[in-house]
C-alpha cells in the first residue's frame, strides 16, 4: 500500500504530515512521490492565505479522476480548509471521500478503514479539549539533522485578519514531560536541531494549570543531551516576556534567530487589526533582544494594504524595516479571510495599490538584506552541517546559529550533523560562500 502526500502552508503542516505519514508507515504504507500509484491520497491544507486555498481545489481537480481507473483509491483532505469546509467540501467536490479536521489528525487511520469498508464519504471536524495527534512523533528520515517538535496548538489572540483560532481552536500546551519525553528520543535518533512549533509558541503554558513557562520549557530542553540548537516559530510580540528574552543570553544551544511577526508599523492599522501592541512596544521588544544579544537575526511578518491603510501608514511600515534591520520578511498582500472580523471592514485598498506597495516592500527589504549578508564576509561562523548542497559541484551546506544559508567546499570526513567553523568569503543574494576551517 503506498500513500501520497501533498502539504501546503506552515512549518506545522509540513509536521502534521510527517505525523500522518508516521502512522501509516506503522499499518505497512510506504511513501510514494507519484500520486498515479498511491492507494491513498492526503491533502493537507492551509487558509491563512488565499493562494493556497485556491490550489487545493485544483489539485482535487487532478486526483479525482483517478478513481475512475482505480475506484479503492482514497482521498482525504485534512488541515485548516477541511476544518473550515467541513460537510460543504464533500459537496463541492464530488469523489473526495474523507473530510477531517485540525483536532482529528490521529484518527486518520480508523477514517481510512472505515471509508474503504463502507464506501462512504465521512467528514469528521470537531473540537477537542485536546487536539489528537499531538503526542503522535514523526520518525525522522535517516541522515535528517533537524526535526520539529509541536508544544501547543491553537491561539486565543483572534486578530482581526486571522482564521487560524476558528480552523486550529483554542491554545492547548502539550504537557512539558511528554515534549522533554520526545526530544530525548529525537536526540537518541542522532537529530542535533530541534524546531519547537506552536501558532503562538511563547504563550506556552499559560492556560494550562501547573505548567511551566516557555522560559522553563527551552531550560528543559537546553539539557538534553546530543540536542545542540534550539529554535521556534511563531511567536506573538505581546507574549515575547524579559524570562524568555533573557533565555537567548544564557541558554547557548539556543539559536540567535527570532521570527517575531509585526505586521504593521502603523499604531492604526495595528489596532484594527487587534494585535494588542503599538510600534514603540514592539520595538522595545527588539532593543531588549539585541541587548541581550547584540548580533541576533530577526524576520517578521508584514501585511500590506491591510484595510484602512494609507500612504502615511505604509510608509511606517518602511520605517519600521529601516529601524529594525530584518535579515528577511514574508510580506504579503491583505486577503480577506471569510468567518474573519477584518472580512466585514468595507475601507479596502485597491488591489493595484497593494501590489505597488508590496513591491517597494520587498524592494526595499532585498538592500536591507544584501547588506547584512555582505557584511558577513570575513566573519567566522559555527555551522551546523545539512548535507550536500542543492548547488553540487562538490559543495557541501549547512545554516548559521543566524539560520543563515553557508555553501562551502566539502573537506574530506565531513558527515551530516557535525559542527564546523567556516569563514564566509562571498555573499550571494540569499545565501553565504565560506571556507571550513581545519
Amino acid at each position: 500500500m503506498k500513500i501520497y502526500m501533498e502539504t501546503y502552508g506552515c512549518q506545522m503542516n509540513v509536521s502534521d504530515s510527517g505525523k500522518i505519514t508516521h502512522l501509516f508507515a506503522e499499518q505497512g504504507y510506504s511513501l510514494t512521490e507519484t500520486s498515479s500509484d498511491a492507494d491513498l491520497i492526503v491533502i493537507n491544507t492551509c487558509s491563512v492565505r488565499e493562494k493556497p486555498e485556491l490550489k487545493i481545489f485544483s489539485a482535487l481537480g487532478r486526483y479525482i479522476p483517478l478513481k475512475r481507473q482505480r475506484p479503492e483509491l482514497v482521498i482525504a483532505v485534512g488541515g485548516c480548509v477541511a476544518q473550515q469546509w467541513g460537510d460543504k467540501l464533500l459537496k463541492r467536490c464530488p469523489g473526495l471521500d474523507i473530510v477531517f479536521g485540525t483536532h482529528q489528525l490521529d484518527s486518520l487511520p480508523d477514517l481510512v478503514a472505515k471509508v474503504r469498508q463502507s464506501r462512504r464519504a465521512v467528514s469528521v471536524t470537531e473540537f477537542l479539549k485536546c487536539p489528537g495527534g499531538l503526542e503522535v512523533m514523526a520518525i525522522p528520515a535517516a541522515g535528517t539533522v533537524s526535526a520539529m517538535v509541536t508544544i501547543m496548538q491553537g491561539c486565543d489572540n483572534f486578530c482581526s485578519y486571522c482564521i487560524v483560532p476558528y480552523v486550529r481552536g483554542r491554545e492547548y500546551s502539550r504537557p512539558s514531560a511528554a515534549i522533554i519525553e520526545e526530544v530525548g528520543k529525537l536526540a537518541q535518533a542522532g537529530i542535533k536541531e530541534v524546531m519547537l512549533l506552536g501558532q503562538n509558541v511563547n504563550s506556552y503554558g499559560l492556560q494550562e494549570k501547573n505548567e511551566i513557562s516557555f522560559a522553563e520549557l527551552l531550560a528543559l530542553v537546553h539539557d538534553i543531551s546530543g540536542i545542540e540548537r534550539i529554535r521556534f516559530t511563531t511567536s506573538h510580540p505581546k507574549d515575547m516576556s524579559d524570562a524568555l528574552i533573557s533565555a537567548f543570553a544564557e541558554l547557548p544551544k539556543l539559536s540567535p534567530y527570532l521570527h517575531l511577526p509585526f505586521q504593521a508599523g502603523s499604531d492604526t492599522v495595528l489596532s484594527r487589526m487587534g494585535r494588542g501592541y503599538t510600534a514603540a512596544d514592539y520595538l522595545e521588544k527588539v532593543e531588549k533582544l539585541r541587548r541581550a544579544v547584540p548580533m541576533i537575526a530577526l524576520t517578521t511578518d508584514i501585511i500590506v494594504g491591510f484595510p484602512g491603510e494609507s500612504e502615511a501608514d505604509f510608509q511606517k511600515t518602511l520605517d519600521m524595516l529601516e529601524k529594525v534591520r530584518y535579515d528577511q520578511i514574508y510580506s504579503f498582500k491583505y486577503s480577506i479571510r471569510p468567518g474573519t472580523r477584518a472580512a466585514g471592514f468595507e475601507d479596502l485598498v485597491a488591489d493595484e495599490e497593494k501590489r505597488e506597495r508590496l513591491a517597494r516592500c520587498q524592494g526595499f527589504q532585498d538592500e536591507i538584506s544584501q547588506e547584512i549578508l555582505a557584511a558577513q564576509v570575513g566573519s567566522v561562523s559555527e555551522v551546523l552541517v545539512s548535507g550536500p548542497s542543492k548547488r553540487g559541484a562538490g559543495e557541501w551546506s549547512g545554516r548559521t546559529g543566524e539560520n543563515r544559508i553557508v555553501n562551502f567546499p566539502a573537506p574530506a570526513g565531513i558527515q551530516v550533523g557535525d559542527l564546523r567553523r567556516v569563514k564566509i568569503v562571498t555573499a550571494l543574494k540569499h545565501s553565504l560562500k565560506g571556507e571550513v576551517i581545519t
